[in-house]
């Protein structure tokens, strides 16, 4: 199993349940600086020249909401989604929003470019990101969160995923302070070895 990522991105999510589920997986760091995901190298394996993807035994898996179910369904011991399925609809119901609409509204800061052309476009983009995030978070928090874990009292995939994107909101020009539901599930992710250890490695030199 190969787990190709970038620090900084919404990688950090899938990395976190690799270490919840306790795998061996070889680590490839995708250097953005350098544009390597943009490489002949890289597009060979992922087409879309974006992080995270997972490959395992040569299939090769793309997109955060789908690796995180992979990687939950394939080791149901670590119990990380719902027995039922509309237990399991609702974590992928989570990760749909996070997926489809908070990421895209945090990606306007600094990929206007992928909707509109010029700058002047692409400033008013990144100027509404603190309004489309904040509209995002006060969701959540009263409608998505229902604590102290996402669905509850049992952890599952949709925690690495908000924890993963909360972490963006300071540079989004967003006070998590605002959130007091969403700030204390971040601390509570912080206490967990699987999150520690995913960071470490995101810390890593490159």
């Amino acid at each position: 199993m190969e787990y190709h990522f970038t620090p900084g991105t919404v990688a950090l999510a899938p990395l976190i349940v690799l270490h919840e589920i306790d795998v061996a997986y070889i680590p490839r760091r995708v250097d953005f600086a350098s544009a390597a995901q943009r490489s002949d190298r890289y597009r060979a394996i992922n087409p879309k020249g974006r992080v995270p993807t997972l490959v395992v035994d040569g299939e090769v898996l793309t997109e955060t909401p789908a690796i995180l179910a992979y990687l939950a369904q394939t080791h149901p011991g670590a119990r990380l989604i719902p027995d039922d399925a509309m237990g399991f609809a609702q974590v992928q119901s989570v990760n749909a929003y996070l997926c489809a609409t908070v990421h895209v509204a945090h990606a306007h800061r600094m990929r206007g470019a992928r909707w509109v052309d010029g700058e002047d476009h692409e400033a008013a983009m990144r100027a509404k990101v603190p309004q489309t995030m904040t509209a995002c978070f006060a969701h959540i928090e009263k409608h998505m969160l229902r604590g102290p874990w996402v669905m509850g009292e049992r952890y599952s995939i949709a925690d690495p995923y908000l924890y993963t994107i909360a972490g963006w909101l300071k540079g989004d020009g967003v006070d998590i302070a605002e959130f007091p539901g969403v700030a204390a599930h971040v601390a509570a992710m912080e206490e967990r070895a699987a999150v520690q250890a995913a960071n470490a490695v995101m810390a890593e030199p490159g």
